[in-house]
């Protein structure tokens, strides 16, 4: 393979395997079951106590559904995740269940648990006998937790659930165990980038900030990059194959004006390039043919033509024969002196007179005789070229006598050069002019830095937001320069937009610029962006199995309410439900007695 030339994978993804739970998912206490619930991908396992409590999620697939693919194929129910296989044939029937990065779709969530439980080997026929760790958005809307809370008691039967943010699970996982840290935390997935301002352990809810950008808006702003760039391969630029180059060939650049700046040099342009190369086939017609292939493809035109010119003779001649048997019948109805049946089929026929029909007859008769002897022609023409057709003949110079029994050549004339045969030119001559792999090649340069370069500049792509930098010294300027010394000595970044190489140089160097001179401070990337959320929460699970304090129960749910959350280390702030109205209703009846006293109270005196 060429310098700098890659081949797009194009991966399918596999159908996940039913596993079995196995004896360690039923001990002495229910195993907590781990659902680490994103925008992009779902990751599920097993919290098992022990030493080695699992490497890593059994389970990992794509958060879509496709609605009426298995119901096409005569299956039962719709695709879900892996069962999908490539999303790009399937990409206007997927449906998610989130909104950005919030489950809103309470159906569409039943079916990724479905999945999750059914592929877990865990049966969901009655109840699911374990407790589940779920994770949600940072300031989860209370519609969605109600939603959520309502699907996993109600539905599936659970005995409790646990809710804890994503990014914060993967912060308590990279941290030492037991230390009340402080930090700020930069978590930037397929949906959403949030920052997370952490306190002696515990969330400030209030100064969190969202930005609308992540992984989705980075892969469709190269898609447009791209299929501007190459207009003539639009519908091989799919969003699979730039999320395909974001992952394994873009990177954030520690300076972007001055990486623009080398990429303007012809060397550097040459040597950092990335040719991606889309699948074409090789096969150009006439352009690696011998005369003798040649040859033998025009004498298989020549044949498929006969054939299809037989074909067409024989429809034509059997419709003139039976035109032709219905005016004999016609004329023997006169010759019977059926004269009534004689003109009614004359008058069908649109016919004024007998004279008329005898010259039809004649003149039919003449075309059908004519017919069948060209079609008895073609036939001997066509097994004497059959019989006489050799290989070795290199030469077709009678090929123009042969097509002189051929109708309707003027319809064919593309099929058949006017050139004779033996002036053919060598073929050496005719080569394609251009590369065919280069042209079907997509040159990934600047479009490296610029699509990942969106979740510090927004403006790039029309957004009226401000980027990481900007929402870091914005939220930085809430606190006194004590705290702020404190948070910065700890910014964690996570999720999936965060694994660019360069990411980390990149937040050092914006935090060099919005720093006080020669203060410090502590960048670090999580282990795994990706896994390290679901491991979070296992060791959340496993450190908490038996704290009640931190568990929704199935009473708590009756008597509280879907929306109601018990706060953790790794939870949003539980904000409960103030219903003002119902205090207004009571102040209203107490009024309303109050004035009906007062009014029985004047009429008695009226009275």
């Amino acid at each position: 393979m060429a310098a700098n030339v890659f081949q797009f994978r194009d991966a399918r993804a596999a159908p996940d395997p039913v596993l079995e739970a196995g004896p360690v998912a039923y001990g002495p206490l229910p195993v907590p079951l781990v659902l680490d619930n994103g925008s992009f991908q779902v990751r599920a396992g097993w919290a098992c106590p022990g030493q080695d409590p699992g490497p890593e999620p059994r389970l990992q697939f794509r958060a879509v559904c496709a609605r009426g693919r298995g119901g096409a194929r005569g299956g039962a129910g719709p695709q879900v995740g892996n069962a999908l296989g490539s999303l790009e044939p399937l990409r206007w029937m997927l449906r998610s269940p989130f909104d950005r990065n919030v489950p809103v779709n309470l159906e569409l969530q039943e079916l990724l648990l479905d999945y999750s439980f059914q592929h877990l080997g865990v049966s969901s026929q009655g109840c699911v006998d374990h407790p589940i760790v779920l994770t949600e958005a940072v300031c989860n809307p209370l519609y969605s937790r109600q939603m959520m809370s309502e699907l996993l008691f109600e539905c599936y039967r659970i005995p409790k659930v646990a809710y804890g943010i994503d990014s914060l699970f993967s912060f308590y996982h990279n941290k030492p165990r037991n230390s009340m840290c402080s930090g700020l935390i930069i978590s930037s997935g397929y949906q959403c980038t949030h920052i997370l301002p952490i306190l002696e352990g515990r969330l400030d809810a209030k100064n969190c900030k969202r930005i609308n950008l992540g992984g989705s808006q980075t892969a469709g702003y190269l898609q447009r990059l791209l299929q501007l760039k190459y207009p003539g391969h639009l519908a091989a630029i799919t969003l699979s194959r730039m999320e395909e180059i974001l992952h394994e060939h873009s990177y954030i650049a520690e300076d972007y004006v001055e990486e623009l700046h080398k990429w303007r040099c012809p060397d550097y342009y040459e040597n950092n390039v990335h040719k991606m190369q889309l699948p074409f086939s090789n096969k150009l017609l006439g352009s690696t043919l011998t005369s003798e292939e040649k040859q033998e493809r025009r004498q298989q035109q020549l044949r498929r033509l006969q054939e299809l010119n037989a074909r067409r003779r024989e429809e034509k001649l059997q419709l003139d024969q039976e035109r032709l048997d219905r005016l004999l019948y016609v004329q023997e109805l006169l010759e019977d002196g059926q004269m009534d049946q004689f003109h009614k089929a004359l008058i069908e026929l649109n016919m004024d007179s007998p004279e008329e029909l005898q010259s039809y007859i004649q003149k039919l008769s003449a075309t059908v005789e004519q017919a069948k002897q060209k079609i008895l022609q073609a036939e001997v023409n066509l097994e004497v070229d059959v019989v006489d057709s050799k290989p070795e003949t290199p030469d077709l110079e009678q090929l123009e006598p042969s097509l002189e029994d051929v109708e309707s050549m003027n319809d064919f004339d593309p099929l058949f050069s006017e050139e004779t045969p033996g002036v053919e030119k060598p073929v050496t001559t005719v080569q394609p002019v251009f590369n065919l792999a280069a042209y079907h090649q997509l040159f990934v340069g600047t479009e490296r830095i610029r699509a990942p370069e969106i979740i510090f500049q927004p403006s790039l792509i029309g957004e009226e937001q401000a980027g990481i930098a900007e929402t870091l010294q914005y939220i930085l300027d809430r606190y006194t320069k004590d705290i702020q010394e404190m948070l910065v000595q700890n910014v964690f970044l996570t999720g999936g937009n965060t694994m660019y190489p360069g990411m980390k140089a990149r937040m050092e160097k914006e935090l060099l610029e919005m720093r006080p001179f020669q203060s410090s401070f502590q960048v670090q990337l999580a282990s795994n962006p990706v896994l390290d959320a679901w491991y979070g929460a296992r060791d959340w699970a496993l450190d908490h199995l038996d704290d009640n304090e931190v568990w929704i129960t199935r009473k708590e749910y009756e008597e509280k309410g879907g929306e109601y959350l018990k706060e953790h280390c790794a939870s949003n702030i539980y904000v409960p439900i103030r219903l003002p109205k119902q205090a207004s209703r009571s102040s209203d009846a107490q009024a309303s007695s109050k004035g009906s006293a007062a009014g029985g109270g004047g009429a008695g005196e009226q009275a």
